[in-house]
């Protein structure tokens, strides 16, 4: 059902997800709590929701900050995104990055541990992703570090951002609670 496969940032792993196909067409499984438990995921996700972005948007790089800090499960349902996750924990791997295409026809998700940044271009219009995080968002301890600070080289250097993701500070200026 799942192929989990760890990265060079501890705790970050790629999931490849079966497909099951008929003349019908598809269905797939995002998440079977004992599967993940077996591969050393223990998560329970509290909250569920999904962006939809146009070519050429950038969204992050987004985490929440203790006590609402969170490990998501994200997988593109809707075209294709190049996500990007940079590790914000003390030690190190702080600032190592790892960086994958997320696609409705690779079947491939990331799960996501807390104290990690989280962002993605949208490599196709109309790119949907679907994020499933353990605790619920809180607009209080919402934080994000500038996207172009932390040494990926992005394939669009002039990407669509909103004001809140070109103000974060860069990694350098960033403390980790981590």
């Amino acid at each position: 059902m799942f192929d989990f496969k760890n990265t060079k940032v501890p705790g970050l792993v790629v999931i490849d997800v079966k497909v099951f196909r008929d003349n019908r067409g598809g269905f797939v499984k995002t998440f079977h709590r004992d599967q993940f438990a077996a591969n050393g995921l223990d998560f329970v996700p509290s909250e569920e929701f999904y962006s939809s972005s146009a070519l050429g948007v950038l969204r992050g790089m987004h985490f929440q900050m203790p006590p609402m800090a969170h490990s998501k499960l994200v997988y593109c349902v809707k075209g294709s995104v190049l996500d990007v996750v940079v590790d914000l924990r003390k030690g190190e791997n702080f600032g190592v990055y790892h960086s994958e295409i997320l696609a409705e026809d690779n079947n491939r998700m990331l799960f996501i541990p807390c104290g990690c940044a989280h962002g993605f271009l949208a490599t196709s219009n109309d790119a949907t992703l679907i994020y499933k995080t353990d605790t619920v968002y809180s607009p209080e301890c919402d934080a994000g570090i500038l996207w172009d600070s932390f040494g990926f080289r992005w394939p669009d250097s002039k990407p669509v951002l909103s004001a809140r993701d070109g103000g974060h500070p860069p990694l350098s200026d960033f403390k980790s609670p981590f």
